[in-house]
């Protein structure tokens, strides 16, 4: 294919108003309409990522054309309400595998790199996550706050300028950095910043961030006796590997965006093998923080009562953007449908994301995840189904045992997964069970007590 550089807009409806002969000809190959929505999907969530988020986005990526793929370098440049594309590479290859990771994905890469510990609130900035290391903040568990503002937790500082970086963000649904707050009921302050969450169709649900001291309380300074303890141990471990691999996993993804123009294929290749390596083990660090937690003898939830229904949904909405990206659609429970258990909040939302993302990435393109619920006998029950290829009834408890995979050669997790989640929802007096055979999907089924 010979090489050039095609320019195009698109407005703020995703239409694809203006283009060069190159743009316009992929477009309406890809089953568009003159003036229609932008109908290559790669280029188009380009699109909407840049506007959304309010930065330049370019990247290489891979689009169907007809019987082949074409390697394309996209440049998507917020301009108002529009965003103007510069298309070039246009060199033809064999078909390859998507992308998985999401950008959003890629951002909080960039937060982890510096976090001391990690948060995620809703559009109404409700807080619906906290990471481990939160809690030692708060002075307690995460689930004393989870559904609560996230002004209950901090108290947001205005800048020199007499602004609010947070609220500006939200207002605008884009990123921000550099947000002072104060721990209210601490003496400590931290530096805030997060990423946008965006569901499949590119709609504005959230923050994910990060919270960095600027002065660290007196209760959470170790002494050098601290090292003997296990919680101290486990935390020096988290600190000791989560900066150098964060760094790691974004200085791969700079080299592998080529945002300084064009590189070599295999040298992309490289850097994309090195930041799914660097992110495998930084899940891995993630597991083994909580694997220590839930293995210590006095390990306690907090049980309260929780709508199972409506943390499914949430789960669901925190998997849309890496569900859209591999074209699998996830059928949650309705909106006013209510299922009510004992459980923790913040451990039910982890086992729930556990299952629905593992569903998400053995299913194949173009299939659907079911989530449903159900209340009978004095249990609640979740079940998570697929469309995969299925597990051997004679792999279903093995599965759930620490470090175990079915298939050593497929992209997946640490084998921690569902482990943990067995553990958290035993020690809520549930269980979490699998019901598979080959050829015939999963439904990993989450089971709670009656509230």
């Amino acid at each position: 294919m010979t090489a050039l550089t095609a320019h195009g807009r698109v407005d703020r409806q995703g239409r694809l108003v203006e283009a060069d002969p190159a743009l316009r000809d992929l477009h309406l190959r890809a089953g568009g309409e003159e003036g229609g929505v932008l109908a290559v999907p790669q280029i188009a969530t380009l699109a909407r990522l840049a506007q959304r988020l309010g930065i330049l986005i370019s990247r290489a990526i891979i689009a169907a054309d007809g019987e082949s793929d074409v390697d394309l370098w996209v440049r998507a440049q917020p301009e108002g309400n529009e965003v103007r594309l510069t298309v070039g590479g246009w060199s033809r290859r064999l078909a390859h595998a998507p992308d998985e990771t999401s950008e959003i994905d890629r951002e909080t890469d960039f937060l982890r790199a510096s976090a001391d510990w990690l948060w995620e609130a809703d559009e109404n900035l409700r807080i619906v996550a906290l990471s481990a290391s939160a809690e030692a903040a708060i002075g307690g568990a995460a689930s004393t706050v989870i559904g609560q503002p996230l002004t209950k937790l901090l108290k947001l500082v205005e800048t020199d300028q007499g602004t609010l970086p947070l609220l500006e963000a939200l207002a605008a649904k884009t990123r921000f950095e550099d947000q002072v707050a104060e721990m209210r009921g601490i003496s400590g302050r931290v530096r805030l910043a997060a990423v946008p969450l965006l569901d499949g169709v590119g709609r504005f649900r959230g923050f994910r961030g990060s919270a960095s001291w600027l002065n660290v309380p007196a209760r959470l300074a170790h002494d050098d006796d601290a090292i003997g303890v296990p919680d101290a141990f486990g935390e020096r471990l988290d600190k000791a590997l989560r900066e150098p691999l964060a760094r790691i996993i974004a200085n791969a993804e700079s080299i592998r965006a080529q945002s300084d123009g064009p590189l070599r294929r295999d040298y992309s290749d490289y850097a994309t093998d090195i930041a799914t390596a660097g992110r495998h083990l930084l899940a891995l660090v993630d597991d083994l923080v909580d694997l220590q937690a839930i293995e210590r003898p006095d390990f306690q939830l907090a049980m309260d009562e929780i709508d199972i229904a409506d943390i499914a949904r949430r789960a669901a909405g925190l998997l849309a953007v890496r569900a859209a990206d591999r074209g699998v659609r996830i059928d949650k429970p309705a909106s006013d449908e209510r299922l009510i258990a004992r459980g923790e909040f913040r451990r039910v939302l982890q086992i729930l994301v556990n299952l629905v993302g593992n569903a998400v990435r053995y299913s194949p393109e173009g299939s659907m995840v079911w989530i449903r619920g159900e209340d009978e006998d004095g249990r609640v029950r979740i079940v998570v189904a697929d469309q995969g290829k299925g597990i051997d009834p004679d792999e279903h408890e093995r599965i759930f045992e620490k470090f175990e995979r079915i298939d050593q050669d497929e992209p997946g997790g640490s084998g921690l997964g569902l482990y943990i989640a067995r553990r958290l929802a035993r020690a809520m007096g549930g269980d979490v069970v699998v019901d598979s055979a080959p050829g015939q999907g999963a439904r990993f089924t989450l089971i709670l007590l009656s509230a």
